[in-house]
């Protein structure tokens, strides 16, 4: 357990989502553990103690975009509801507790919010997240709203401004000092990916791993496919990317057989897009000012209300088609398909990215990272001009 925790841990510093002092974990082993910054350990251990649950992280985040967000929102909310897709599918919304509302004890509160849902924030304390069986799921519970609120964040300021004291210095703060240039140098790449099964295997896990290094990708939430010999080697479903040693799915094309039970929720959509594009390869990431930009529509008076779901329209962001669509078999199988083999890449609204190479990852890869480096310049123009 304690190797888990020790692992988890070091993600959270390696993609800068947490401070490093300011991290603790319980887990339920024999007898109830709890480890790291100690104030937040203890409070960890009770919280844990009050919940039928296996593990539970409290992590003092490395941005001020939750806390932003608490402090932004009228005095009678008690969560926010970003429209990214996966507070949609797996958080449903993310409740917080202000400090004024907080009792001596914030353990039972905050175990009753976790009844229902994966993590709550904390006004001074950071973001509170479960995991119901594994240490790992209390990680992506925590990286799922850290992600979240970060898109959120960036959403509200875009159409809002600023509007506390400091804020405007904490985001150049953001810009200089947190986020970095975006570039896919010093990365290894095949030019061209042969037939052969191991050289594949290997291709893939180590484009993972670049995917989740380089930022493109929150927690487990992406995948990755590569096409050979009548077959499509997909990550499976809530793989990590930069783990996917053991977790790669070899599925017939013309889904003969289950074999691709265990495979990524994504399938259809990668079996779609290799059937209309003839790419060797597809990368699906969620890089957050992508996710920002697919979900800022300037049309007036749209009778749409699920513009995620429901939107028939093409958008275009840098060149890059942008389409609404639900994951998994839903419509985002229908759409991204028929519209990224001509640029390589499409945005999917609130969503993510997915990119094509026709010869090797090299190709998708680097229009991940254009797509990417497009949206961030145009959301700090945008955020210039509305604060000129």
């Amino acid at each position: 357990m304690r190797d888990q925790i020790d692992k988890y841990a070091g993600k959270l510093i390696a993609d800068r989502s947490a401070l490093s002092d300011q991290i603790a974990f319980a887990a339920q082993d024999d007898v109830l553990i709890a480890s790291g910054a100690p104030e937040l350990a203890r409070l960890a251990g009770g919280v844990l103690s009050r919940l039928n649950s296996l593990a539970l992280l409290v992590a003092r985040p490395s941005l001020p975009f939750a806390e932003c967000l608490m402090a932004r929102a009228p005095l009678t909310d008690s969560c926010i509801v970003p429209q990214d897709t996966e507070t949609r599918t797996f958080l449903h919304d993310i409740p917080f507790l202000r400090k004024k509302d907080l009792p001596g004890d914030p353990a039972p509160e905050i175990a009753r919010l976790l009844g229902n849902r994966k993590g709550v924030i904390v006004e001074g304390i950071g973001i509170v997240a479960v995991g119901a069986i594994t240490v790992e799921q209390a990680f992506i519970n925590y990286s799922s709203v850290f992600h979240s609120t970060f898109v959120k964040y960036l959403q509200d300021l875009l159409s809002q401004g600023f509007k506390l004291p400091g804020e405007r210095e904490a985001f150049q703060a953001f810009r200089s000092q947190w986020l970095r240039p975006l570039c896919a140098s010093g990365l290894g790449f095949r030019d061209q990916l042969s037939e052969e099964k191991e050289e594949i295997l290997s291709e893939v896990e180590a484009v993972g791993r670049y995917t989740v290094e380089r930022g493109l990708v929150d927690s487990f939430f992406g995948n990755i496919s590569a096409r050979a010999g009548g077959l499509i080697y997909i990550s499976q479903t809530a793989a990590s990317l930069d783990e996917l040693k053991g977790c790669i799915d070899p599925v017939p094309t013309d889904n003969s057989s289950t074999t691709g039970i265990t495979a990524s929720s994504e399938l259809l959509a990668h079996r779609k897009i290799f059937e209309q594009s003839g790419a060797r390869v597809i990368l699906h990431g969620h890089p957050k000012f992508a996710v920002v930009m697919s979900m800022l529509c300037e049309t007036r008076d749209c009778p749409i209300k699920d513009c995620w779901k429901d939107c028939p329209h093409v958008r275009h962001l840098g060149g890059t088609p942008v389409v609404a669509g639900e994951i998994g078999a839903g419509g985002l199988a229908k759409r991204v398909p028929p519209v990224i083999g001509a640029t390589g890449s499409a945005i999917v609204y609130g969503h993510g990215v997915f990119t094509i190479g026709r010869e090797g990852f090299g190709e998708a890869f680097q229009a991940m990272v254009d797509v990417e480096n497009y949206c961030r310049d145009e959301y700090f123009r945008r955020l210039a001009a509305l604060d000129a």
